[in-house]
C-alpha cells in the first residue's frame, strides 16, 4: 500500500478574476474548491490512474470535516487525525493576469498529537511505499521528516520525500527511495540562484545522490525535467508542448506518476516519463491529471516506449 502524509492539509479555494485590480471590489468568473496539500494531491492523481494509496495527516474544525468529505467524494481513503482545536488551513489561489495565492496557517500539532501518527506508522513494511510531501506546520520540529525515517528505518519501507531545504537535506543519509527537488529548490541546497542548464543540473543531482539519496528526480517547469537513477542512468527531457493553466500540484503529480510508473513496471525510464506526463497534464488542466491526458503526453514524448503505456 501507498501512504501519503500531509502535516497541514487544506482546502484549495480557486478563484479566477478577470483583470483582478488591487483596492477594488472584484467579481470572480470562476470558482473551485479542492482538498489539497502535497500528500493529497499525490493520493488523488494516483486514483485518477487506478492505483490505490491511503492519506494520513491532521486535520482540525469544519475545514477538516469538508477535507475528508471531499478525498471520500473520490474514493481515497484516509486516516487523518483530527486535532481538538484550530482549522484546517484555507488556501486561496487567484488567477487572474497573474498567479497569487494567500496560504493559511493550519493548527497547532503538538507532541501528544504525534503519538497515534507513529502508531499509524508501526503498521508499515517492506511492502509499503510512504511519501512525506511538503511543508510542515511551525510547531513542528523541523528533524520530523528525518525523525519518521529514522522511526522506520528497520521496517524497510520504500520512502518518497519531496521536501525543501532542511527537511530534504536532514533525510539524504538515511536513503530516501526517491527526493524531487524543482532546479530552483536544487540550487537553494548548494547555494546557486539561476540553475536553468540540464547539465548543470544533472551534476548536482547527483551530488544529493553521493549524499545518500537513491533516485533525484528534478522538475524544471518549461525546461523540462531530468532524473538521476541509482541504476546510473541519467535520463532527461524537454518539457511537452502545451499551454500551462494552472501550475499547482504539477510537482505532486510528478511524483505520484513517477510512483505510478515505477511500481506497475520497475522501469525508471518508464517512471520518469510518466512522471513527466502526469506533471503536464496537470499543469494544462483547471484539475489534477486525468489517465486520458496523461496517457495522451506520455504518447507525445515517449512515442517509441516497447510495450506501450502501462495504465
Amino acid at each position: 500500500m501507498i501512504y501519503t502524509v500531509t502535516f497541514n492539509p487544506s482546502l484549495d479555494y480557486i478563484v479566477r478574476v478577470n483583470h483582478f485590480t488591487p483596492g477594488r471590489v472584484n467579481r470572480t468568473e470562476q470558482e473551485i474548491i479542492f482538498p489539497g496539500g502535497k500528500g493529497i494531491n499525490v493520493s488523488i492523481v494516483l486514483q485518477n490512474l487506478g492505483m490505490d494509496s491511503t492519506a494520513l495527516g491532521f486535520i482540525a474544525g469544519f475545514t477538516g470535516l469538508e477535507i475528508k468529505s471531499q478525498l471520500s467524494a473520490r474514493n481515497i481513503p484516509e486516516r487523518f487525525i483530527t486535532l481538538p482545536e484550530g482549522l484546517s488551513r484555507i488556501n486561496v489561489k487567484l488567477r487572474s493576469n497573474e498567479e497569487s495565492e494567500i496560504n493559511g496557517l493550519g493548527p497547532n500539532i503538538d507532541s501528544a498529537s504525534l503519538l497515534p501518527f507513529y502508531e499509524q506508522l508501526d503498521g508499515l513494511d517492506s511492502n509499503d511505499v510512504l511519501v512525506l510531501a511538503g511543508s510542515i506546520p511551525s510547531t513542528l520540529p523541523s528533524t520530523i521528516y528525518r525523525d519518521i525515517m529514522k522511526h522506520l528505518q528497520e521496517r524497510k519501507v520504500m520512502i518518497v520525500v519531496d521536501a525543501t531545504r532542511d527537511l530534504l537535506c536532514n533525510v539524504l543519509d538515511l536513503h530516501p527511495f526517491l527526493i524531487k527537488p524543482n532546479n530552483f529548490e536544487l540550487g537553494e541546497i548548494f547555494g546557486l540562484e539561476d540553475l536553468r542548464e540540464k547539465q548543470e543540473v544533472i551534476r548536482y543531482a547527483k551530488q544529493l545522490q553521493e549524499r545518500g539519496a537513491r533516485n533525484v528526480l528534478v522538475s524544471m517547469a518549461g525546461d523540462g525535467a531530468v532524473l538521476a537513477a541509482e541504476d546510473g542512468t541519467v535520463y532527461e527531457s524537454p518539457a511537452p508542448q502545451g499551454r500551462v493553466i494552472n501550475s499547482v500540484g504539477a510537482g505532486d503529480s510528478m511524483v505520484a506518476g513517477f510512483l505510478y510508473g515505477y511500481l506497475t513496471t520497475g522501469s525508471y525510464e518508464h517512471a520518469f516519463y510518466t512522471g513527466i506526463s502526469c506533471g503536464s497534464a496537470s499543469a494544462f488542466s483547471e484539475n489534477l491529471a486525468s489517465k486520458d491526458e496523461v496517457i495522451n503526453i506520455y504518447q507525445q514524448i515517449h512515442p517509441n516506449h516497447e510495450g506501450g503505456l502501462c495504465i
